[in-house]
């Protein structure tokens, strides 16, 4: 009895457009997720050195508030004004009332231009706020 072979003729070949597709979904998604990381830093501003400074799990939603050494206020990339500040941030708190705030001033910032956005923030209602710091270098 002669058994034929299934397999014969047939070689197997690797499908291209499909991974190609998947290497375009990893690419466009790291994109993404690099430009809402870009918004989150402003480069010009070295936040103080502290001993007890921790690496906390960063909660989903945060807002980042940079002051820079004139004072200037930054959010998400645009300089803005105590009274513009204030605006965002009291529709965002009436929104969603546990919005943490994370306040980035520089190290050569003026303590009363850090004052100043604090009470921005407390004004705002926003009661979840903390202070970026990293550790001192050895």
């Amino acid at each position: 009895m002669k058994f034929r072979e299934i397999n014969v003729g047939q070689n197997a070949e690797l499908e291209l457009a499909p991974m190609i597709d998947v290497v375009f979904q990893l690419l466009i998604f790291f994109i993404v997720t690099w430009q809402f990381a870009r918004f989150e830093r402003d480069m010009d501003i070295s936040v103080p050195a502290a001993e007890q400074a921790e690496n906390k799990d960063r909660q989903a939603g945060e807002i980042i508030i940079n002051v820079r050494e004139d004072g200037t206020i930054v959010l998400n990339g645009l300089v803005m004004e105590p009274e513009e500040l204030l605006a965002r941030l009291a529709s965002i708190s009436e929104a969603y009332p546990d919005q943490a705030v994370i306040l980035r001033g520089a190290s050569e910032a003026g303590f009363q231009s850090i004052v100043s956005v604090l009470d921005v923030i407390k004004e705002a209602g926003i009661w979840n706020v903390a202070f970026a710091t990293t550790r001192p270098e050895p």
